[in-house]
């Protein structure tokens, strides 16, 4: 991926957004983690992986919200909000067991098999929680002022939903796990880290700005087909 490209095809208005100013602080925050508290290549794989869990739980408000006053929405998302949390769920799990065991293992032999117990003994062992907690909100706020305030529920469709996180989770995360492959080859956490944190802020950046740029089509071929006169006119 060309980093350059994506850096200049955002717009000065782009660069204004809320959402992107909170995408770009929160992602600055495992700079803090390794020249503050000496993060090495765990707990940045830990905190990327957490923000899976957060990508997915805003998903899941999305469907709630998607497409108000649809004739049959509420039935369809009874059954595809459980279906998502449940696929979803064991496809986070999967790719934890996974990071666990590529990085995990220089904590311990009594680490475990991750669980909510072992989750919050990282979390408070590594001081990741303000780290979290910014992805948390930054993507709370994206999801606030974009697909709320800009009204794109309105024209969510619940299959796309459905499908949405795992197309950006799969390109973003084999990039982060090459990027953590690449900090433990260089021994040297910084160097290693500054380029993952380019390359995964990119990933995000172009992510978020195509997915705005979906729904703002999307509302202007709704503004067409309004102002298009019917035949019977």
């Amino acid at each position: 991926m060309n980093l350059k490209k994506i850096w200049g095809e955002v717009s000065v208005r782009d660069w204004r957004r809320p959402s992107v100013i909170a995408l770009l602080l929160a992602n600055l925050g495992p700079v803090f983690g390794v020249l503050i508290f000496h993060w090495e290549v765990f707990p940045i794989m830990f905190l990327f992986w957490s923000e899976n869990v957060i990508i997915g739980f805003i998903n899941v408000l999305k469907m709630l919200w998607a497409a108000p006053g649809n004739p049959g929405g509420g039935a369809a998302k009874a059954f595809m909000v459980p279906f998502f949390c449940v696929h979803y769920g064991m496809f986070t799990l999967v790719h934890g067991v996974f990071i666990f065991a590529l990085f995990g293992r220089g904590l311990g032999s009594d680490l475990g098999f991750p669980n909510l117990q072992t989750l919050g003994r990282i979390v408070e062992e590594q001081q990741l929680g303000w780290a979290i907690l910014g992805l948390a909100v930054s993507h709370g706020i994206s999801f606030a002022t974009n697909y709320l305030g800009n009204g794109e529920y309105r024209r969510a469709s619940l299959p796309v939903l459905m499908g949405q996180p795992y197309g950006r989770i799969l390109v973003l995360h084999v990039a982060i796990i090459g990027g953590g492959f690449l900090m433990v080859a260089l021994h040297s956490p910084v160097l290693g880290l500054l380029l993952l944190v380019a390359l995964k802020t990119a990933f995000d950046l172009r992510g978020h700005l195509l997915e705005r740029k979906k729904f703002s089509r999307q509302n202007e071929s709704e503004i067409l087909e309004f102002k298009q006169p019917s035949r019977e006119e």
